[in-house]
């Protein structure tokens, strides 16, 4: 039977427009597993997926969506059954594959992971791989000796998806969030899910001569990237560390090595597209575990199919606050 797909396709002048199609399911890759999807959600990846592609789509015609949940359609995977409830991030795909937004989906077993018990397929797709990728850079802070009293944690680009679940966490644990955004008009909204102080975006945005500033922050949580993370790292304290999940504010690290040589910080890397099952698995089981399904639900903004072109171009221009759940059936 045929069902709906928001589908990009790209002209022979080389510009992308997306709509809604009715296909069949022999359009769709070939896999192990199939899914009824029933929500996925936006993240800036599927902004440049939705648009110019960004160097992420292979061929055309595709259909992005980097995020998915739903019910196991059928399989030929040991590990899925017919009527499981199930979690996709990562694995390329929405960018090299076929992705969520549509109301089915095929993919590789290996790369789906049971939704954890007191995750609804919708709370899934609020966290989705930015809440994903948050979760991820909490336990690397922690795993490098970020406990709560160590001082406050840094979260930059705080109004964002991944800002969002991160502050929410954090302060749900019981550290003391500083949360670093440009709107005033997310302020209130980033106190509600925890934030205990905010930090102009003006006050960390440029790097200054000195390599060092006076020690203030535990940890970090940097979504952004560029001159503002180069900043932050002569401000953290001896030891500390600062996980990075992005570069909102570019690739370009015009940074010193002396925050690393004189105090000891620690830049780690956090990747959420090809991490491996078993620390997958862990990282949903303390979402599940972590984050308040209250502070989850007030980071909400429902959307359907139709809405994604728009979305995803507000996204692009840092215009979408918390996390946009798509009901890609409605």
């Amino acid at each position: 039977m045929a069902f709906k797909a928001l589908i990009v396709n790209k002209d022979d002048d080389s510009k992308t427009h997306a709509g809604i199609e009715e296909i069949e399911e022999t359009r769709l890759p070939e896999a192990d597993v199939t899914v009824a999807v029933e929500y996925s959600t936006l993240n800036y990846k599927d902004g440049l997926c939705l648009g110019p592609g960004g160097g992420l789509v292979r061929t055309y015609p595709h259909v992005p969506g980097i995020d998915f949940a739903g019910t196991v359609e059928e399989s030929s995977d040991d590990w899925y059954k017919p009527g499981d409830k199930v979690v996709l991030t990562g694995w390329r795909v929405g960018e090299a594959w076929w992705g969520g937004y549509s109301q089915k989906a095929r993919v590789k077993g290996e790369w789906l992971v049971p939704l954890p018990q007191g995750i609804t397929t919708r709370n899934a797709m609020a966290v989705g791989t930015a809440g994903f990728t948050a979760m991820l850079a909490i336990m690397a802070l922690e795993d490098h000796g970020l406990k709560p009293g160590n001082g406050p944690v840094l979260v930059t680009g705080a109004a964002g998806g991944v800002g969002s679940v991160a502050t929410a966490i954090l302060a749900n644990l019981g550290y003391e969030v500083a949360a670093v955004t440009g709107r005033e008009s997310t302020w209130d909204y980033l106190k509600s899910l925890g934030a205990s102080s905010i930090v102009p975006r003006d006050d960390v945005a440029e790097t200054v001569k000195r390599p060092l500033e006076t020690e203030t922050w535990a940890g970090c949580v940097d979504a952004v990237g560029g001159a503002m993370l180069a900043r932050i790292l002569g401000q953290m304290k001896y030891g500390a560390s600062v996980a990075a999940v992005g570069l909102a504010g570019g690739a370009a690290l015009p940074a010193t090595v002396i925050p690393f040589l004189l105090r000891g910080v620690n830049l780690l890397g956090i990747d959420s597209v090809m991490k491996p099952y078993d620390a997958r698995l862990k990282a949903w089981e303390r979402l599940a575990k972590d984050l308040p399904m209250d502070k989850l639900e007030a980071m909400i903004q429902p959307a359907t199919l139709a809405d994604l072109p728009q979305l995803g171009a507000d996204i692009l221009k840092g215009q979408v606050k918390g996390r946009v759940v798509v009901d890609v059936n409605a």
